[in-house]
């Protein structure tokens, strides 16, 4: 096993989540909004798309998938655009006397947000596979890969909700959600002008 390469891979996925984006927005907000049970139902949600992402990756590092590189940026794209609809969703329903229809958490909700999280597209189809070579088996490196990240998330995204929910007052509820919605529409101004610029640029080449 190359310590060196999987000490690499700890700091790289440590990194990663601990760095604020859409999951971890969405996440923490649920948290202080409509406490611990919802917020670890969006957890779950977001830990699923994780595993759908992992398994994406290793089918095209396997080479039973081939996925053009602009369809990766079209997912980047919706995913953006998802995120963007999720910001305005949480600014525009406000108050107390909301439906629990319009509530942001939720199980699918969480696993939409992680699965559209550009971040996380990028990880899993290009960053992932530098750190396969951890073991000489490939089978081997991908089960050992899969559950650190898997764990790591777990732990990280708990801690979020943990530290949210007993350090922070409700009374601080709609700042949260006002941060939230304008660092989750950032991201989707982003993500949709980046990706809008590669999709023309592909067919303005093509």
């Amino acid at each position: 096993m190359a310590l060196s390469l999987l000490s690499s891979y700890l700091v790289a996925v440590i990194l990663l989540l601990i760095t604020p984006g859409p999951v971890i927005a969405l996440v923490t907000h649920t948290a202080l909004r409509e406490g611990y049970k919802r917020a670890f139902i969006t957890l779950a949600g977001t830990n699923l798309a994780s595993l759908v992402l992992l398994a994406m990756a290793v089918l095209i590092l396997s080479g039973i998938v081939e996925i053009h590189p602009l369809s990766l940026t079209c997912i980047s794209l919706a995913g953006a655009l998802f995120i963007g609809a999720m910001a305005i969703q949480i600014l525009t329903h406000s108050g107390t006397g909301e439906q629990t229809s319009t509530r942001p958490g939720g199980f699918i909700t969480g696993f939409l947000t992680a699965i559209a999280n550009p971040k996380d597209i990028l990880f899993f189809v290009a960053f992932f596979p530098l750190f396969v070579p951890v073991t000489h088996n490939f089978a081997h490196s991908i089960a050992l890969l899969t559950a650190i990240w898997i764990v790591l998330d777990l732990v990280i995204l708990t801690l979020w909700i943990v530290g949210i929910r007993r350090y922070v007052s409700v009374k601080y509820e709609r700042v949260i959600r006002f941060a939230t919605a304008v660092f989750m529409l950032a991201v989707a101004v982003y993500g949709v002008m980046w990706n809008g610029k590669e999709i023309l640029a592909a067919l303005s080449a093509g």
